[in-house]
């Protein structure tokens, strides 16, 4: 590069040197490593509840967003734009227009509650589905839960080239040369957002591909997350596969696991590749006791090589000494009636014990330590207890129901289910996704109104490694396409009485296929007609609701248990959820306090989704308001401050609350006198936030 800047350097004619100069300053920023893909047009997000105003972006409806107009002027029918590429102005049908967002703008979202459903009421814990593109949905989760949330699964596009994902409101399929990069630039974006969500010190992303994109992503996520550790697992889901003509026909896909911080993958009752393995080792809990593989000779640790006597009942008499390293085992007498048994190989070398000689006496001593079989009549081989199934002992897990002949414990496992370090080939018939995936999902909404939906139990084998000791993990997953992440969770929640909580988001598209069916019969989107049909509405939604009050969407039980339990799925969950539709709000109304109403959900959502989202059903505004059930408070008039305090302070139940003010000094100030843990300024906290985002 250096020699370049001096050729440059060389040229005469400024003009060109300043245009050459410019161009080599682009090209120096280009990645030299790593995985490198074409930039494309930002993305833009189409607003259709956005009303069309003079300074509006906008778009022609439902066609590819590559032209944005100014909206200069608009009458009944028609609106006077501006193209800013071409500098001129054109008249444009009102009807045919949408609102736009472009990427990168500061966005002021708000949450509109559309629905819940309620049932615990006596529980405060309440997961969220949200309707919105997932990038803008991000932002808004940044500003609620930045560095707090423990697990995000998703399920992403797989961009097989068959129009299943759109980009910039136009669908992808295989004819369009950039797929590969549009895909990497819509997947880098909000995998950034995300990294930003997921706690440091301890959380999983967890990444579901198959081979179309696999590569890519792995690459991806390589350059994101250089400090965590990751893995691949392949993972079958359908036995029967999917054909490829003339190619190997398709039985698995792939999941990537971003290790962040201090995660790790808990064991498990199976291995993942051999399910039939932990029971066919159930009753499997003694041990050779003499050390193999690497460093167990000897030498390697010569205080290990000392002898057990057996007495000629095959019961251990006593532990020996260690043996100085440069005496031999012919100068140690065993006492009269006992054989002495060394730690000597199969191939006849001299080996090691595993422990040392206290913890040696203390297992024989507590019946942990026996003779085996005599080899071949000339030797006994030493077996042992290892120390998880002693610790499993000591808390209770498996109990000793009796002592044999020679004083060795005799271990109950009729009840045991041994931990397993789980491979990276997964192959569970409980993985198919057509059986447990898309049957069951036909069995709620009665009809095949999804393509490829999850099995619900591969999704819930993919978190349970990592939230499994987190009984009240935030989990989200921002494509969350039909819902089977926060079936999955609830599911996890029945299993152990745990209050783990799921964020879902998901645009609300309709299939290529039906999008043709509504546009011949006159429909737009964001028609009502058209709206009813997308994912979020007619998918996720329904799902979460049938599934938490265990009926089909025609009020019929569900039929069936849930797998490896005995839980009936009519019997539902004890659980809440609610369905917001992310909008945006305009920041200069915001600053003047004028639209509370619509971001009371986002303050409920921020602190923690305790009880019933609070609604207000008046314009009016009241200076204070206390949710006791909520756990937040508000203060709209800082001129009562006193009289806010008061009341507060009482609430045990208040862990966080606003303050609107624009005076940094007068909310220190009071923020002082407050007891509650969490004290925010609004609207500076919200707006400030959302500035932030201005570039990205």
């Amino acid at each position: 590069m250096a020699a370049i800047n001096d050729l440059i350097n060389q040229v005469q004619d400024q003009e060109l040197r300043a245009r050459l100069q410019a161009e080599v300053n682009k090209l120096s920023k280009q990645k030299k490593f790593g995985l490198v893909y074409e930039e494309h047009m930002p993305e833009c997000t189409a607003l259709y509840d956005a009303p069309i105003r003079v300074g509006s972006k906008v778009a022609l409806k439902d066609k590819q967003i590559t032209t944005i107009y100014e909206v200069k002027g608009l009458s009944d029918s028609k609106v006077q734009c501006y193209d800013k590429v071409t500098q001129c102005e054109i008249e444009l049908p009102l009807e045919d227009l949408i609102c736009i967002a472009e990427f990168g703008e500061p966005i002021y979202p708000y949450l509109e509650l559309v629905d819940s459903v309620c049932n615990a009421p006596d529980s405060s814990l309440w997961h969220t589905l949200i309707e919105a593109d997932n990038y803008h949905a991000l932002q808004l989760l940044e500003y609620l839960y930045a560095g707090q949330v423990d697990c995000i699964y998703i399920d992403p596009p797989y961009n097989t080239g068959a129009r299943d994902w759109k980009y910039n409101n136009d669908y992808v399929d295989s004819s369009d040369a950039y797929r590969h990069s549009k895909w990497l630039s819509m997947m880098e974006k909000r995998l950034r957002l995300a990294k930003k969500l997921l706690n440091p010190k301890d959380s999983v992303l967890i990444v579901t591909i198959d081979e179309k994109e696999y590569l890519h992503l792995g690459c991806l996520l390589e350059e994101l997350f250089p400090e965590a550790k990751m893995q691949m697992v392949s993972s079958v889901i359908s036995v029967q596969g999917s054909v490829r003509e003339g190619m190997f026909t398709r039985s698995n896909e792939y999941i990537y696991f971003v290790f962040i911080g201090e995660a790790r993958a808990e064991k498990t009752s199976d291995d993942m590749l051999n399910p039939e393995a932990s029971e066919k080792h159930k009753d499997h809990v003694w041990f050779q006791f003499i050390r193999t593989g690497k460093g167990a000779l000897r030498e390697d640790s010569p205080n290990l090589f000392y002898p057990f006597f057996i007495n000629e009942d095959g019961s251990l008499n006593s532990v020996g000494d260690p043996l100085p390293i440069n005496e031999s085992i012919e100068s140690v007498t065993a006492p009269e009636g006992t054989i002495a048994v060394w730690p000597i190989t199969s191939k006849g070398l001299e080996g090691r014990w595993r422990t040392g000689i206290e913890v040696a006496r203390n297992r024989a001593k507590s019946g942990f330590l026996r003779a085996g079989k005599s080899l071949r009549g000339r030797q006994y081989s030493m077996m042992t207890l290892n120390q998880g199934t002693i610790d499993a002992i000591s808390k209770g897990e498996l109990t000793i129901c009796g002592y044999q002949n020679d004083g060795s414990a005799i271990i109950d496992t009729s009840h045991r289910s041994i931990k397993r370090t789980a491979k990276t080939v997964w192959n569970k018939t409980s993985h198919n996704a057509g059986w447990h995936g898309t049957k069951l999902l036909d069995a709620i909404l009665l009809e095949g109104s999804f393509p490829y939906p999850k099995s619900i139990y591969a999704v819930h084998d993919a978190m349970r490694f990592f939230v499994e000791n987190k009984p009240n993990a935030l989990i989200l997953d921002f494509f969350s396409g039909s819902g089977t992440t926060l079936h999955a969770v609830n599911l996890l929640n029945a299993e152990d009485g745990g209050q783990r909580r799921c964020i879902m988001v998901t645009n609300n598209e309709v299939s290529d296929e039906e999008s043709k069916r509504l546009k011949k019969d006159g429909f737009k989107p964001g028609d009502p007609e058209w709206e009813s049909l997308g994912i979020a509405q007619y998918v996720t939604w329904p799902r979460t609701v049938c599934s938490i009050e265990g009926h089909d969407v025609s009020g019929n039980p569900l039929k069936g248990n849930y797998l490896d339990s005995e839980r009936s799925m009519a019997d539902g969950f004890e659980a809440n959820a609610a369905f917001f539709k992310l909008g945006f709000l305009d920041k200069n109304a915001v600053a003047l306090g004028r639209q509370f109403k619509e971001l009371l959900p986002v303050l409920w959502m921020k602190t923690g989704c305790v009880g019933t989202c609070p609604r207000l059903n008046s314009d009016e505004l009241p200076s204070i308001l206390v949710f006791p059930e909520n756990g937040f408070a508000i203060l709209l008039d800082e001129l009562i401050f006193p009289e806010f305090i008061d009341k507060v302070n009482a609430e045990d139940a208040v862990e966080h609350i606003f303050i609107v003010t624009d005076s940094i000094g007068g909310f220190k100030e009071m923020a002082s006198h407050l007891q509650a843990e969490n004290v925010y300024q609004m609207y500076r906290d919200y707006l400030d936030n959302f500035r932030i985002n201005i570039g990205r």
